[in-house]
C-alpha cells in the first residue's frame, strides 16, 4: 500500500521528488495569487507571508502561511466562516497528515507537528473551484501567531 501514500520509500514527499514527477511547484506563485485562489483576504497586519502552488495531475495543492498579532487571529478566522469552531490540539501528531503539500517547502514547520494548535475545516466543498480549505493557527511567541492555510483546487 505504500505506493499510494504520496511518499517515496525514502520518506521524501511526492511533491519534492524530481524523477517521474506527476506534480511540480509552480514558479511565480505569489502570496496574492494563492490567496485569491483560496478566497482569502490577508489582513494588513499580516507579516512573513509565504505561499506555494503545487500543480498536480488532477487537483492542485495550495499553501499559504503568515503571521498575525494574536489579537487579530479570531477576526481573521471568523471571516473565513469555518464550518465549526476550530478545535484545540494540545499534542503534536506523530507524523504530518498531508505530506504532498508540505509547509517545509516554504521553510516552515508543519502545523501537524506543532502544539498547541487550533485547527479545523473551513469548507468542503468550497465556492468556485476550491475543493476544500483547512486552517491551523500556532503561536509564534506571546504576541503573534502563524496562520497556516492548505487548500485543494
Amino acid at each position: 500500500m505504500s505506493g499510494c501514500s504520496g511518499a517515496a520509500r525514502s520518506g521524501v514527499p511526492a511533491a519534492e521528488r524530481s524523477s517521474g514527477q506527476l506534480s511540480q511547484w509552480v514558479d511565480g506563485a505569489t502570496v496574492e495569487s494563492v490567496a485569491k485562489t483560496l478566497g482569502v483576504r490577508l489582513s494588513e497586519t499580516a507579516t512573513e507571508a509565504k505561499a506555494a502552488h503545487l500543480q498536480e495531475v488532477q487537483d492542485d495543492g495550495l499553501i499559504l502561511a503568515f503571521v498575525l498579532p494574536t489579537a487579530d487571529v479570531d477576526a481573521f478566522v471568523d471571516a473565513l466562516k469555518p464550518e465549526r469552531p476550530l478545535g484545540l490540539r494540545q499534542q503534536p501528531l506523530a507524523h504530518s497528515t498531508n505530506p504532498t503539500t508540505p509547509f517545509s517547502h516554504l521553510g516552515l514547520p508543519e502545523p501537524d507537528l506543532l502544539a498547541p494548535v487550533r485547527e479545523g475545516q473551513v469548507c468542503a466543498p468550497c465556492a468556485e473551484d476550491l475543493n476544500w480549505l483547512r486552517v491551523a493557527v500556532a503561536p509564534v511567541d506571546d504576541r503573534t501567531s502563524r496562520v497556516y492555510l492548505r487548500g485543494v483546487d
